[in-house]
């Protein structure tokens, strides 16, 4: 009888560990943590605000952030929430974008894949009011290959064609099927990401934005060309002020 209690008793005991250790373990997971933290005035009234860029983890000892939001403790005692898109490293800037003399808040969140890909957010919280001002949209780009190993771009933000010779893989372009002894198989696109990155700059004597875009042939890694576009917020739109295709040098160049 009492080698039937300990053993239950026992039992009783591991089991409740283990439960207790599982608790533990998803708590620690959903621990909210603090990226970064910054003082300064973004409602426009003079008085410095905090404002915190905060992640939760996937689970425990992961790098991916399976939630992430801004919290702004402001100077009138409230706390405003932004809450963002799951990724990795999130990083904040602070620039007046908009012309309004107010830092507005601009964030970029990795999401791992392997173009290299960022989501972009801006905010402002002029008259702590949460505002999204949002980002521009990435260039319009249509793409095609061309017999001959070639290929072609035209954006039509700025109306212009861009043409690339991409002779040097040929011998690749034969062996995965693309082409049979110089001939297009069949009509192919290129592979035209969104912006990879989108940082502030000065231009035109005020900030803007310049976005990157990758332009791949066959694959991901087939990389052919950046193109760089910088853009200036104009009444509430996103206006285009210069475009620049930077293409990857090769012999046939």
């Amino acid at each position: 009888m009492k080698r039937d209690l300990l053993f239950a008793f026992s039992a009783f005991f591991f089991m409740s560990l283990t439960a207790i250790t599982g608790v533990y373990a998803v708590e620690e997971a959903n621990k909210v943590q603090i990226i970064s933290k910054d003082r300064l005035d973004v409602t426009g009234d003079g008085k410095k605000d905090t404002v915190f860029m905060k992640g939760v983890p996937f689970e425990q000892g992961v790098l991916f952030l399976k939630d992430i939001f801004l919290e702004i403790v402001a100077s009138d005692g409230k706390k405003y929430k932004i809450p963002l898109e799951g990724g990795y490293e999130p990083t904040i800037q602070f620039q007046d974008l908009n012309q309004d003399n107010i830092k507005d808040l601009i964030v970029t969140v990795e999401t791992g894949g392997s173009g290299g890909l960022s989501n972009h957010y801006l905010y402002t919280l002029k008259d702590f009011k949460v505002t999204d001002l949002t980002v521009p949209e990435p260039l319009i780009i249509q793409s095609e290959f061309l017999d001959h190993y070639k290929a072609t771009i035209n954006i039509q933000n700025n109306n212009k064609t861009y043409h690339f010779n991409l002779k040097s893989r040929a011998e690749d372009y034969e062996r995965i099927g693309l082409y049979h002894n110089g001939k297009l198989n069949e009509p192919t696109e290129l592979m035209v990401l969104p912006f990879g990155t989108l940082k502030p700059i000065p231009l035109e004597n005020q900030m803007g934005l310049k976005g990157v875009q990758r332009i791949s042939g066959a694959y991901n890694a087939d990389f052919i060309a950046f193109v760089e576009s910088t853009w200036l917020l104009e009444n509430g739109k996103w206006v285009v002020r210069d475009v620049n295709v930077m293409e990857k040098k090769t012999k046939d160049k």
